[in-house]
């Protein structure tokens, strides 16, 4: 019986690479798992042409590059050490039980695995934690993009009533009173006065030398071109074609660094969420949220700004029929906010087994988990 349900599945596995389409090749033609491995096997520049649409801010798939946070010099070193160590204490929040690491969790990719944070009083926030890893490569921070530098982010969560909750005013004072961080800000800064420009610094630094590691991904583009399965291969090639996911979703950490309406504004409902719109105003901003890189995608579900989906299944179904579109009510016809769809967003039509090639080769973005601790925090 074990040895059936084996050709079965081999069988299956040979239906799925037999019936795969190349849509850049020529979009009649079948290509085998050979000439696919054969293709993606050159340089990314021998690559077949992606299927990006007009307006895509566009970068072709790459290697991990390395933190931009040199570790080997030791004053950033000390820098890094004392951001560290502020992120996983606690006692930066109102409550003496917040941390940074309380919603970014190492042992999760830096994330907290709910649909929403929860922070002082057990608030819920409105959003999705999103991952650190390669967070210095964002041009402009959370979901809405409002802050501009991780140093104007750090402040952000700390202060909000509903995270960590605490009187920014207050802190410096507050730190002072610890005794231990006093050699810590000696080191990093070379005197011990604490300010919240320095707690800042020290805390954006940190997190800039918060990176994903190597995945089978980054392996094939070197020298282990068998580092891929045949299916991570097919997905591989739909991701950069049929799926149309390259259009957002490109360069080494999988993100055009741009704003998008995915359809998921909620206009006018429960969830609504207007995005970068709530930064600059400007009605054609209604409904973007930052694109996210991919790496680790697999590991940090729920997906979404709002975190309302808990399956790759549902994520995958949701794009193969082109996203939600706002039914308009007969009210908001002249609505100047009325959220549209970007033009990126296209119905996919894939079959079942191009979608599970496609989830396959997200599965290749995984790396393992870097475990981070502070053994004893400064008394």
């Amino acid at each position: 019986m074990n040895k059936f349900f084996a050709l079965l599945a081999l069988a299956f596995t040979g239906l799925i690479l037999f019936s795969f389409q190349s849509a850049n090749f020529n979009d009649d033609d079948e290509l085998s798992i050979d000439s696919l491995r054969k293709v993606y096997s050159k340089p990314t520049s021998q690559w077949p042409k992606p299927t990006v649409d007009p307006g895509a801010v566009f970068q072709e798939l790459g290697e991990l590059p390395p933190a931009p946070v040199d570790l080997k010099n030791d004053s950033v070193k000390k820098v890094v050490e004392l951001g560290k160590i502020l992120f996983f204490d606690p006692r930066l929040s109102g409550s003496n039980q917040i941390s940074c690491s309380s919603c970014h969790a190492p042992d999760l990719h830096w994330t907290d695995g709910r649909q929403v944070s929860i922070g002082h009083d057990h608030l819920a926030n409105i959003r999705n934690a999103p991952s650190l890893e390669n967070v210095w490569f964002y041009k402009r921070l959370f979901w809405d993009g409002r802050a501009n530098s991780l140093e104007e982010q750090a402040g952000s969560p700390v202060a909000a009533h509903n995270e960590m909750h605490q009187d920014m005013k207050v802190l410096p004072k507050k730190l002072s009173k610890i005794k231990g961080y006093q050699p810590y800000f000696t080191a990093a800064f070379g005197s011990d006065k604490i300010t919240n420009k320095r707690i800042f610094e020290s805390l954006a630094t940190f997190q800039r030398s918060i990176v994903s590691r190597r995945t089978p991904f980054d392996r094939f583009l070197g020298k282990d071109k068998k580092a891929l399965t045949d299916q991570q291969l097919v997905g591989l090639h739909l991701f950069r074609t049929k799926a149309r996911c390259i259009n957002c979703h490109n360069g080494p950490f999988f993100t055009d660094n741009e704003f998008h309406n995915d359809g998921l504004t909620y206009y006018g409902r429960k969830y609504e969420d207007l995005g970068l719109y709530n930064v600059t105003k400007k009605a054609e901003d209604v409904g973007k949220f930052k694109t996210p890189g991919l790496r680790n995608v697999m590991k940090t579900a729920p997906w979404f700004h709002n975190g309302l989906f808990p399956d790759m299944d549902g994520v995958m179904n949701m794009y193969n029929v082109g996203m939600p579109v706002q039914r308009v009510k007969p009210e908001q016809v002249n609505d100047p906010l009325l959220p549209k769809n970007d033009k990126l967003l296209k119905g996919l039509k894939l079959s079942k087994a191009e979608k599970d090639a496609v989830v396959a080769f997200l599965d290749a973005l995984s790396s393992p988990t870097v475990l981070v601790r502070v053994e004893q925090l400064p008394q």
